[in-house]
């Protein structure tokens, strides 16, 4: 291997090899020092690494260049491109590392956390409970600082008793809850829809008032089907689009 080494991952065969394998690459080159070389090393080297055939990681690099990560010279190699916006579409296809995987490249900025009567809209989500912990952040791209979303996380307190909150500085709340206070995930339900920013939104992502944004909603099950986390985050219209894929097997 070349100075640079991607991290190794455990590939779950349920989900393509091709994404997984483009999801680490994504989150290694978009982690990497600004001295590290931009070349990465050869297709063969790569899938060595990964365990994979030369053919599924051609298909994982395909999908980098087209989200213009990388670039690819026949017989000089493919290169990490310098400028490359890390915007990148959100891709959502089942797996708690693939979400996590999605926020790699962005800085996080608690902007307030505390106890919160439960959302009318998430009422159906905690039936027992009348109030919850709310935490609420901006990220911005760890590179030029533009913001490109804030998210407002509703969970169970006692989860939250065992949170710190310079916890949700570094790490998504999905990693927080699996890693740190120790849940099992079973399960993550994710709805989008387009609607226009209100004025908090707008000043946020420093966007016109009324332009389009991507409103998502992603509610978190244990693995007994107990609601754990609902999150509420607006994206930037002009730097997100989301995608779904469907294992039809």
């Amino acid at each position: 291997m070349t100075s640079f080494a991607p991290d190794s991952i455990v590939l779950n065969r349920k989900l393509p090899l091709w994404y997984q394998v483009s999801q680490s690459l994504r989150a290694s080159i978009l982690g990497r020092s600004p001295q590290d070389p931009l070349r990465l090393p050869t297709e063969e080297q790569l899938a060595g690494h990964y365990g994979v055939s030369v053919l599924t990681m051609r298909q994982a690099l395909k999908e980098l260049e087209d989200e213009g990560l990388i670039t690819r010279h026949r017989r000089r190699g493919t290169f990490i491109e310098p400028d490359a916006r890390r915007g990148s579409p959100v891709r959502l296809l089942g797996s708690v590392d693939a979400i996590v995987a999605q926020q790699s490249g962005m800085t996080t900025e608690l902007l307030e956390h505390g106890k919160s009567p439960v959302p009318p809209e998430l009422a159906e989500y905690f039936p027992d409970l009348d109030e919850v912990a709310s935490y609420h952040r901006l990220r911005s791209d760890e590179t030029t600082g533009e913001p490109t979303n804030h998210a407002r996380n509703y969970l169970r307190p006692e989860l939250a008793a065992r949170i710190d909150p310079s916890d949700l500085a570094r790490r998504p709340m999905t990693k927080v809850l699996r890693d740190v206070v120790g849940v099992d995930i079973g399960r993550i339900t994710d709805t989008v829809e387009a609607r226009l920013a209100d004025p908090e939104t707008a000043r946020l992502l420093q966007v016109p008032l009324l332009s389009p944004i991507l409103h998502y909603t992603g509610v978190t099950y244990d693995t007994d089907g107990r609601v754990l986390d609902a999150a509420v985050i607006h994206y930037r219209g002009d730097r997100f689009s989301f995608s779904v894929t469907l294992d039809a097997t």
